[in-house]
């Protein structure tokens, strides 16, 4: 078949690897979002999709929407059997959706019709969820409501957080696809309609969300902590400066009379900070200005930070750049 891939972060490049490494169907466009503006200098950087697609010398299209005429038969243009989209950020229109002769599929990153949005992944951990997968759908105009064609599920274990939820995801996605594609090639596939009771919606992650309520239990804010590693990582305040947590762990069922975010003690496992219901034993964290670090470094030099009694989460201004 011949395909227009359109796609922008890592999750999206694996994606479009693996099809280029099967050399089976022909990749005739890529779409990606345009470049953006990162680091220090500001300076415009391609997504991954893009420096992918220029290495192997496929045309790059980076509209900022379909709304224009010229854009919509610019993708005509390409004669595609088949447009696959994963995580490309910008909403198809139907004209878009109805081009291609089988239509736009798309790589979710949830199990369909559990989450839907932008941030599946972040979500499924947040929630407690312990298993998600990847859906292959055909797309519609609705927010990932099109029929499902094929699914793929994983294991969420109690040591995975965003990061390596989003590497399973992508392996086990890539092949998804690829047989996806196959049976598409084969007229074999049979579309399943969602059930919309079943939804949840998976909004985009804020950075202000990431902040954490010690009034929540420990095992709500190591589920917290999890999902927004790596990014954009959960964060605490210690006096006015803001105290990035990369990881912890629960002590459940800690007793304790301490008002939320109290520092009940240090010891070789980490911080130990009273929550709602139960106590988080801080494991890695990141000082302003400073590395990420496991805590027993951390205490090597400034175990004073975190005296007994020290109150984290009191600072009303921790809105500032971390």
């Amino acid at each position: 078949m011949k395909i227009i891939f359109a796609g922008t972060p890592d999750f999206a490049a694996s994606h479009l690897a693996a099809l280029l490494d099967q050399n089976i169907h022909t990749v005739v466009a890529v779409y990606t979002q345009p470049d953006r503006p990162a680091g220090r200098g500001k300076k415009l950087k391609p997504s991954p999709v893009k420096v992918l697609a220029e290495q192997h010398g496929l045309p790059v299209m980076q509209p900022a929407s379909f709304k224009s005429l010229e854009d919509q038969q610019l993708l005509e243009a390409c004669a595609a059997d088949l447009m696959v989209v994963v995580a490309y950020g910008l909403i198809l229109p139907q004209v878009v959706l109805d081009t291609p002769r089988l239509g736009c599929i798309n790589v979710h990153a949830s199990l369909l019709p559990r989450w839907r949005g932008a941030a599946p992944i972040h979500r499924a951990l947040e929630a407690g969820d312990d298993k998600s997968g990847v859906t292959i759908m055909q797309m519609e105009a609705g927010l990932d409501t099109g029929p499902m064609l094929l699914k793929a599920e994983c294991a969420i274990d109690g040591d995975d957080n965003g990061g390596s939820l989003h590497d399973k995801l992508a392996d086990i996605g890539c092949e998804a696809l690829l047989e996806a594609l196959e049976g598409l090639a084969e007229n074999r596939l049979v579309g399943e309609v969602q059930d919309d009771a079943l939804s949840n919606y998976a909004p985009k992650i804020s950075k202000e969300e990431a902040r954490l309520d010690w009034s929540y239990s420990a095992i709500k804010l190591d589920l917290k902590i999890r999902a927004f590693n790596p990014f954009p990582v959960a964060f605490t305040t210690l006096g006015d400066e803001r105290l990035r947590v990369w990881a912890a762990e629960v002590e459940a069922a800690h007793p304790h009379q301490a008002s939320a975010g109290t520092i009940l003690k240090c010891d070789s496992r980490g911080i130990w900070v009273a929550c709602g219901k139960g106590a988080l034993v801080l494991s890695e964290i990141q000082l302003p200005g400073k590395k990420r670090l496991p805590v027993r470094a951390v205490l090597n030099s400034q175990a004073q930070l975190f005296a007994a009694g020290v109150q984290l989460g009191m600072s009303e201004d921790a809105s500032g750049a971390s």
